[in-house]
């Protein structure tokens, strides 16, 4: 391993600007430095790792725990979040009374597996519950009357949303009117006044305290279900006949939904991911089965494959298919419909990536028109006819990495009016506090989320007014955030210390995602035996040291970007090139492989 002979204060190899615009800084500052030592000592682990914890806020106090996550550690008592024990009671409730309850869910990934894990719970415990998803043209986001008035006269007598529900005032309050009870699940940031339900459970209402505010919808899926079983155990309700049913053994599906949702992968998240790893690499559940088949993974399943491989598969249907795709999927019992289903959901992936590819080409050409010279606005706002709307938040994401700020992409049906769109933040701007601000001064029809995402619906004539808005509401945020824009490096080698044996290391502080960041390695002063574009616009190379060890690369959408230029360009010339590190399975022989996320030329070099 290398160490970087500059101090805390300099940047990293003395890179000031690396070719996508940020500084590289040492993760760890003196007292990190002193922290790794002391956990590596104290534990007896290797220091590469030690560094990767400290650089993480692990402490020596901390290490074990943190190391070896459980779910008993780190989850609380149900009853603290508010109003779960009123959810677990209606549905304790319902459950004695054989109701018919029809679940309510969003159409992503989050969506899916809440509505998927509160199915299985509930089918467990003797019922047949329904699950309904919106369409996201017809319909959109969340529960609407049409759909509540239509579940009721089809016999509902409960309705439970899940991912959803905390904004639907008119379609509760139509619940109301009828006389059926709705209980919200939800994780979404809500403003002091709530729709009308039997019970809102949800750790970012205003009036919550239980610090679970980082959930995802399905891991409070998870806690109302433990809070549900409780009481159920309670009355009496299991028995031989019936047994409890087995919460952990659903797991699969929490890590499934929280690494989808993006949401930060600390403590009881943490927990439920690596946990929920464990339980997907022996699951029965013939939907994943089928997923994991049709994506072709030979390798055991890890957060990178739930995030970008089998995700996208079940988010497909709610993007440009049937939005009930994905939850028909994981509770299916049937391995036939299983194997046809995710058939589908690949077919349909495979369509939105064509459709992304071409929105996306017209988007970063408007941002670049907008932004030109100047450094440009503080949110990227990019609205099209004819764009999908179900592929609006990709376009959004993908404007937000390539420019380092908030982006919203909207789409518009021809001669529509009104648009819908989606948006995605950078870190330190709370972009879903700021469109709900836009609601309620009536620059937005509706809209909502949490800091790093949110959604809007928006008449086209207010445009400009929308721009302007983000312009003053998210400006200083946005420009403090992008003056501290850098990238933290975990630690310097070469080439030949990629080993699979520190892959394997390193794996012990994982799963790494949303505020648990992957360790960034630099490999300084390296040449480039190869560099080209390969499958979608990624860039592959062979990275060698001096020594001649050569280490396989790949830039995941980089051709056409600064950082693929540089790469194709590089010939002989010497490149510090930073990236994370992951094992490459292709051909079935496993390798070291460096996911290229930034570079920059050394200095004295043209």
């Amino acid at each position: 391993m290398l160490t970087d002979p500059s101090s805390h204060d300099r940047p990293f190899l003395g890179v000031a600007r690396s070719v996508t615009g940020k500084v590289w800084r040492a993760r760890l500052d003196d007292a990190g430095e002193a922290a790794a030592a002391a956990i590596a000592q104290r534990h007896d682990i290797p220091e590469i790792l030690a560094r990767v914890l400290a650089g993480r806020g692990v402490t020596t106090e901390t290490a074990e725990a943190y190391l070896v996550p459980t779910i008993r550690a780190e989850m609380p008592d149900p009853s603290d979040l508010t109003d779960l024990d009123a959810a677990a009671a209606r549905l304790a409730d319902a459950v004695a009374a054989g109701e018919a309850i029809t679940i309510f869910g969003d159409y992503d990934v989050d969506g899916a597996t809440s509505a998927a894990l509160l199915h299985d719970i509930l089918a467990a415990c003797g019922l047949d519950p329904r699950i309904y998803i919106p369409d996201r043209i017809f319909e959109g986001y969340g529960p609407n009357r049409e759909a509540i008035d239509r579940l009721i006269d089809e016999g509902s007598t409960l309705i439970v949303t899940v991912d959803c529900g905390v904004t639907s005032f008119e379609a509760l309050d139509q619940a109301r009117t009828r006389g059926v009870d709705v209980v919200v699940i939800d994780h979404h940031q809500t403003g002091v006044d709530l729709p009308p339900a039997a019970a809102i459970v949800n750790p970012n209402r205003q009036d919550d305290v239980s610090g679970q505010g980082d959930l995802a919808a399905v891991g409070v899926t998870f806690l109302v279900a433990a809070g549900l079983i409780r009481l159920l155990r309670q009355r009496g309700f299991f028995g031989e006949a019936r047994p409890e049913p087995d919460l952990l053994s659903r797991l699969d599906l929490v890590a499934l939904g929280t690494v989808c949702d993006i949401v930060p992968l600390r403590g009881l998240n943490r927990a439920f991911v690596q946990k929920g790893l464990v339980a997907m690499r022996h699951t029965s559940r013939p939907g994943i089965l089928a997923l994991i088949m049709e994506a072709g993974l030979k390798e055991p399943v890890d957060s990178g494959h739930l995030g970008f491989i089998l995700g996208p598969r079940i988010n497909a249907g709610g993007r440009i298919g049937d939005a009930a795709l994905g939850a028909r999927l994981l509770t299916t019992t049937d391995e036939d419909q299983a194997r046809e289903i995710a058939e589908t959901l690949g077919r349909l992936n495979r369509e939105r990536q064509a459709i992304e590819r071409d929105a996306v080409v017209d988007a970063i050409a408007e941002a670049e028109a907008e932004i030109g010279s100047t450094d440009g606005p503080a949110a990227i706002v990019a609205a099209r006819d004819g764009w999908h709307p179900g592929v609006a938040g990709l376009v959004a994401s993908r404007l937000k990495d390539r420019f380092g700020r908030p982006a919203i992409a909207i789409a518009f049906l021809k001669d529509a009016s009104s648009g819908t769109g989606s948006g995605r933040s950078v870190s330190g701007v709370d972009l879903g506090a700021g469109i709900r601000k836009a609601v309620d001064s009536g620059i937005l029809v509706k809209g909502g989320g949490h800091a790093m995402a949110a959604g809007l619906t928006i008449e086209r004539s207010r445009l400009a007014e929308f721009r302007q808005y983000l312009e003053t509401e998210l400006g200083d945020a946005v420009r403090l955030a992008r003056q501290s824009d850098g990238l933290n490096i975990d630690a310097a080698m070469t080439a030949g210390g990629a080993r699979l044996d520190l892959i394997s290391e390193l794996k012990a502080a994982g799963p790494f995602g949303s505020g648990n960041p992957a360790p960034v390695f630099a490999f300084p002063a390296h040449r480039l035996r190869y560099a080209e574009v390969v499958g979608n616009g990624h860039v592959r190379i062979g990275l060698s040291a001096d020594t001649g060890s050569t280490l396989k690369g790949i830039a995941f959408r980089a051709a056409g970007t600064p950082l693929g230029d540089v790469l194709l360009t590089a010939g002989g010339r010497p490149l510090h090139v930073a990236g994370t590190l992951s094992v490459d399975h292709w051909g079935g022989s496993p390798r070291p492989q460096v996911r290229v996320i930034d570079a920059a030329v050394p200095d004295g070099w043209v």
